[in-house]
C-alpha cells in the first residue's frame, strides 16, 4: 500500500500554510485526513495536488486550499454542531469531524452519499451524520447550528440557512452565478440581525435544489 504521508505534508505546507491559513486545528486535521481515500483509485496519485478533482455525478472534491479556507472561516473551537451542505466525497466532512463536536451533512445524490458513508466509516469518521435530501432546505430537525458550510455555489443565500443558524453562528457559502462566486461569511448577531463578509472569489459546482439552481436539461 502506497504511503501518502509525505504528499499530504507537502500539500499542507505549500497549499495551506504558505497561503495564510493559520488555524492549528484546521492544519492538523488536514495533515491527518487521508485525502487520497476520498477520490477514485485511479486518481489517488493526484489527490494532494492543488486542484479540485472529479468524483462522479458531475461533482468534484474541492481544492485543498478551499477546504482549508472554508474550515478556518467557520472559526470552530471543537464544541460546535456543524451543518455541511453537499457531502460530495466526504472529505470536507472528515476535516470538520476533527475540529467540531457534531457534524451533519446533506447530499442530494444518493450514490455519492453511499460512497461517502463507506469511506468515512472506513477512515474512522462514523460520527458524521449523512442525509440524502435537498440541501437548500438545510436540516431543520437538527438546528440550530453553530456553523453551516455550503460546498456549492448559490444564486443567493437560502433563508432556511439563516433561520437554522444559532445566534453567534457562522454561515460560509459561495454566492454568485453558476460559473463564478464570492465566498461569503454571514454571522448571525441577533434574532434578525446578520453581519456579511466577503472572503474571496471562487468557483464551485452549482447548488441544486428548491432554493438554489435548477438542474440543467
Amino acid at each position: 500500500m502506497r504511503d501518502f504521508s509525505i504528499a499530504r505534508r507537502r500539500m499542507v505546507e505549500r497549499q495551506v500554510i504558505s497561503r495564510g491559513i493559520s488555524d492549528k486545528r484546521v492544519i492538523d486535521a488536514m495533515l491527518t485526513v487521508p485525502r487520497h481515500k476520498f477520490v477514485e483509485e485511479a486518481l489517488e496519485a493526484q489527490a494532494y495536488q492543488d486542484a479540485p478533482l472529479p468524483i462522479g455525478e458531475k461533482q468534484t472534491i474541492s481544492q485543498p486550499y478551499m477546504v482549508a479556507v472554508m474550515s478556518e472561516a467557520l472559526v470552530l473551537e471543537g464544541t460546535e454542531t456543524v451543518l455541511e451542505v453537499g457531502t460530495g466525497s466526504g472529505y470536507q466532512a472528515a476535516v470538520l469531524a476533527l475540529i467540531a463536536d457534531r457534524v451533519f451533512s446533506v447530499e442530494r445524490i444518493p450514490a455519492l452519499a453511499r460512497r461517502a458513508r463507506k469511506v468515512l466509516d472506513g477512515c474512522g469518521f462514523s460520527k458524521v451524520n449523512i442525509r440524502v435530501a435537498d440541501g437548500t432546505l438545510g436540516w431543520r430537525d437538527m438546528s440550530p447550528f453553530d456553523a453551516i458550510v455550503v460546498t456549492a455555489g448559490a444564486p443567493e443565500v437560502p433563508q432556511d440557512y439563516l433561520n437554522q443558524l444559532a445566534i453567534g453562528g457562522r454561515l460560509v457559502i459561495p454566492v454568485g452565478s453558476r460559473n463564478d462566486q464570492i465566498l461569503m461569511r454571514i454571522t448571525r448577531t441577533g434574532k434578525q440581525e446578520y453581519k456579511e463578509e466577503k472572503l474571496l472569489g471562487c468557483r464551485f459546482v452549482p447548488l441544486i435544489g428548491n432554493h438554489g439552481w435548477q438542474v440543467e436539461a
